[in-house]
């Protein structure tokens, strides 16, 4: 079919190998229409044929290395002979004639199966891959069930990979997969093949923690078993025996979709979920890894008071009964939580009043919330998908680290930036998807991407210029550059010669592009980069460039929060030293993670009670006078609004074994009904209803998803496999009865294997399998064409569209150069690993995180006197931190960098005095 994507930030543009023009292909006398140059793999399989294939993947294009997807061309229809070709190597051409069927192409498959398994062990009941291997279905599908090979197999040495990754090289088929996607997709550089022949051996040169940040992505790229999950390892349940939803990752804006799945009660794994907008085939190792707080010690699961000093459980009766009595008649303050979903925060607004509902976010944070919604507002840039960022032909990069702060981004970035290679490429007759052919032919050749921040980061390898500055003077940068693009923007009259040649410089490289993207974000803290990056999109916009701006945000529900518009939390800290508050109710949230700790001493000090809703016990947990267990969103249903300002609906994985536990938004709802506690009938579309008529603005979200009353042919959608086993035996300890499934009336899934069989919409497919395959290659199966969007729509509802743009006015406020006057530029420093609240209660995401210190450029380190590891005092506003000195080549002169980690103290404050610490 037509490639789906009218727009100049879609495929369809022919520089992906996707034209307009048809070819009419003929596969075993069958006439077929598909896209004249497509690859001939992937549009059989787009066509519903099972062609075996290894080497090749929708994402990472062609090389023909394990030449297992043969097929037979003919010359014309009296061609009797033909010959073989690599489906994946093949255009497809007008006419061509084509056989999948022949019986020497099924010789062939066997064939070529029969050579890569020739060393491959016999080991699938122990491997961990057994039951979703794409090799168990590939070698099935080939028709491969006899093993001839009599010799002795060749023995690899296993590495330590790290936390994240079980290594296992006896079981590699030479494919080549691993090493395409960790080094020329994820920009890896420490990962490698080595040897030759029948030996080739896919690692490290040495025992080590795989350093790139999408590792974990090698156990759903590799087709065996050779990388496998080492967090799933520890208790392993195999693939039909997992319970799983849909579900979105919790652990930054970006709202990749995720596959959870629980077995006995514990979450046991997250895989990728396909979404052809957002995250494709692929996730970050925060995003894979950080489940682990789900089945945390640390979990609240029973409703608690606190009296005298110890904890006393309730039931849920009188949880209600004591948290609706802090409630009657009393000064209420709310503070929200932007890791909690839509529904809960907007009921706690409803519950305190508008007046007194506060955001629970960092100070400084919320001031780029704020920037971020006023320029989303009005902006005439398109917010791109990460499909569309892709797409990019041109990149400035303001004030952001993005590989820490929303590292699914950073991936699409990196393929943004082999644009230029493609335009050469399709020049030269090659098409894209020959990714072999288009490396080889233009190996450095990349579109331009700009990259203005503080400090070094992973992308700049991949950048044409970088810029190291506070956030003042690349604020400044990005206000020169888009006066440059157009003069009706302010202008800026004391930059320094080579920035004002920089500027033009990038000015010059946008205004050319066909697609120009615009990257800022929340991570260094300070609105004016947010305003900048505005400006020039806009100004791109204005000379008659379809320009796209992205903002990164820090949690999954940022702009959620945002959009309800709370006040700030430094204004909470103010109204409640002004007054005392009776009841201050906490929506899942450590507040000592977004302020100073004697900021938030004086808040808790001056509640005279304190209502928690968390499911964690984190050090706010230790103030609370009554504590509500929240569910999780892996035993919860919600919607979150992700920074591309998509509202995405997660489901329930499975029901926790105690009954005490519940979403937030179903607390806050019971607790709303004035004191009558018995729990009403809500339901998440009866609160979602509400949503709509409260926020007109937001009614789009109740269609994020299908209902609590949509069914399938009459038929529920089931959320275990057809294969789920052991559910008569699973509670034999408790009774010898089959207990009833739990009922689930907030969404159309089942906790059961029944329901419907068929193929669900896609915001409620819980499954990657279709019949003839297991492995996550299924995916191929639910989508319009191979590696793009699912049949019936990608999940989710975009509520954020380009404004007119004659309703965008540019920001005025230019940032004065950063003082300096023995004072020092304090900037955070978020790290992908450690900055997440969440993902830290996973071991294996605690094991990479690093221990608090403070960067300091080696020069200024060096007219301190400060080596690395030594202790150095900041003070900031009054508020002493000290911390162990890292030096950090590539920092900016005059900045220090103030990592966000557990242990180092949130001042609201830009500038600080630095010092030698006493040993």
């Amino acid at each position: 079919p037509l490639s789906p994507y009218p727009s100049p930030w879609r495929r369809g543009d022919g520089l992906d190998g996707f034209v307009t023009l048809m070819a009419t292909v003929y596969i075993d006398n069958l006439s077929y229409q598909a896209d004249a140059g497509a690859n001939l793999l992937q549009v059989c399989l787009s066509l519903g044929f099972d062609i075996p294939y290894f080497c090749w993947h929708p994402a990472l294009g062609a090389v023909g290395a394990c030449r297992q997807c043969a097929i037979k061309q003919f010359k014309d229809e009296h061609d009797t002979k033909g010959r073989l070709y690599m489906a994946c190597m093949t255009p497809v051409t007008d006419g061509m004639r084509i056989s999948i069927e022949n019986d020497e192409v099924k010789a062939f498959h066997a064939g070529v199966i029969e050579w890569l398994m020739t060393n491959h062990p016999h080991d699938c009941p122990v491997c961990d891959e057994g039951g979703e291997c794409h090799l168990q279905d590939m070698t099935v599908l080939s028709g491969h069930t006899y093993r001839r090979f009599r010799f002795s197999k060749r023995t690899f040495r296993n590495q330590d990979l790290g936390p994240f990754i079980n290594h296992e090289m006896n079981r590699c088929i030479t494919c080549y997969r691993c090493v395409r996607f960790y080094n020329d997709y994820a920009g890896g550089t420490d990962f490698a093949a080595m040897a030759s022949k029948n030996h080739v051996y896919f690692g490290r040169h040495e025992d080590g923690v795989l350093e790139n940040e999408f590792s974990g992505n090698l156990v759903e790229i590799c087709p065996t078993g050779v990388f496998t999950d080492k967090t799933l390892k520890e208790h392993y349940t195999r693939k039909w025996d997992l319970q799983c939803a849909p579900s979105v990752c919790q652990h930054c804006g970006v709202g990749c979709n995720t596959l959870p799945g629980e077995r006995y009660g514990s979450l046991r794994r997250i895989y990728n979920r396909y979404h052809g907008e957002v995250n494709g085939y692929f996730l970050c190792d925060r995003g894979r890894y950080g489940y682990g707080f789900v089945n945390s010690d640390m979990r609240v699961r029973q409703p608690q008071r606190r009296q005298d000093g110890e904890a006393h459980a309730l039931a849920v009766p009188d949880a209600l009964q004591n948290a609706a009595a802090l409630l009657q008649g009393r000064r209420l303050m709310g503070i929200a939580s932007p890791r909690a979903s839509l529904e809960a925060n907007a009921l706690l607004r409803r519950l305190v009043g508008p007046d007194a509902f506060y955001a629970g976010v960092a100070m400084e944070e919320w001031r780029c919330l704020q920037a971020i919604r006023r320029a989303l507002a009005q902006s005439p840039a398109r917010t791109p998908s990460l499909r569309e960022v892709e797409a990019a032909d041109a990149i400035l990069i303001l004030g952001e680290d993005v590989t820490q702060t929303a590292a699914r981004l950073a991936l699409a970035l990196r393929q943004a930036v082999r644009q230029d290679s493609f335009v050469q490429a399709a020049a030269l007759k090659i098409p894209t998807w020959k990714d072999g052919a288009v490396r080889s032919a233009v190996p450095e050749t990349r579109a331009p991407l700009y990259i203005a921040s503080p400090f070094s980061t992973k992308l700049d390898d991949v950048a044409q210029r970088t810029f190291r500055a506070g956030p003042e003077e690349i604020a400044r940068l990005g206000f020169a550059v888009a006066h440059t693009v157009d003069e009706n923007a302010p202008a800026v009259s004391d930059l320094a010669e080579d920035d004002v040649a920089l500027a033009g410089e990038i000015a010059h490289r946008l205004a050319a592009a066909q697609r120009p993207l615009i990257v800022s974000g929340t991570g260094c803290a300070d609105p004016a980069l947010i305003e900048a990056a505005a400006n020039v999109a806009a100004a791109l916009c204005r000379r008659g460039r379809p320009a796209a701006l992205s903002y990164t945000m820090p949690e999954c529900n940022s702009l959620g929060l945002a959009l309800l518009e709370p006040r700030a939390l430094e204004e909470a800290l103010s109204d409640a030293a002004q007054a005392p508050v009776d009841t201050l109710i906490i929506l899942e949230n450590d507040l000592y993670q977004r302020a100073s700790r004697s900021q938030i001493d004086a808040l808790v000090a001056g509640a005279r009670q304190i209502l928690l809703l968390d499911h964690l016990h984190t050090p706010t947990a230790d103030h609370a006078d009554l504590t509500l267990p929240a569910a999780t969103f892996a035993e919860g249903d919600g919607t979150l609004i992700s920074h591309e300002g998509r509202a995405q609906r997660y489901f329930r994985v499975f029901v926790p074994d105690e009954d005490t536990i519940r979403p937030s938004w179903r607390w806050l709802a019971d607790l709303a009904t004035s004191g009558e506690h018995a729990a009403p009938a809500y339901s998440l579309d009866q609160v979602l209803a509400w949503l709509a008529r409260q926020f007109p603005a937001l009614a789009p979200v109740a269609g994020a998803a299908p209902g609590a009353t949509f069914r399938a042919s009459g038929q529920r959608i089931p959320r275990q496999p057809a294969r789920y086993s052991g559910r008569t035996a699973m509670n034999a300890d408790r009774s010898v009865h089959e207990p009833k499934p739990p009922t689930d009336d907030d969404s159309p899934l089942a906790f059961s294997m029944e329901g419907y069989s068929g193929e669900p919409p896609p915001a409620l497919i819980t499954h990657a399998w279709a019949p003839r395959w297991n492995s996550v290659q299924a995916y191929n199966k639910f989508q319009q064409e191979v590696g793009g969007p699912l049949r019936g729509g990608d999940p989710g509802v975009r509520l954020l569209e380009p404004a007119p743009l004659d309703r965008f006015t540019y920001f005025q406020a230019l940032p004065p150069p950063g003082p300096r006057n023995g004072r020092w530029r304090v900037v955070p420093r978020h790290h992908l690993f450690g900055s997440d609240e969440q993902s830290l209660y996973t071991p294996a995401i605690a094991a990479r995180a690093p221990a608090p210190y403070l960067a300091i450029a080696p020069d200024d380190a060096a007219a301190l006197g400060v080596a690395d590891g030594d202790p150095v005092d900041l003070i900031m506003d009054g508020v002493l931190q000290r911390l162990p000195a890292a030096l950090l080549p590539g920092l900016a002169a005059g900045v220090v960098a103030v990592p966000r980690l557990p242990g180092v103290d949130i001042v609201d404050s830009r500038y600080g005095e630095l010092s030698r610490g006493k040993p």
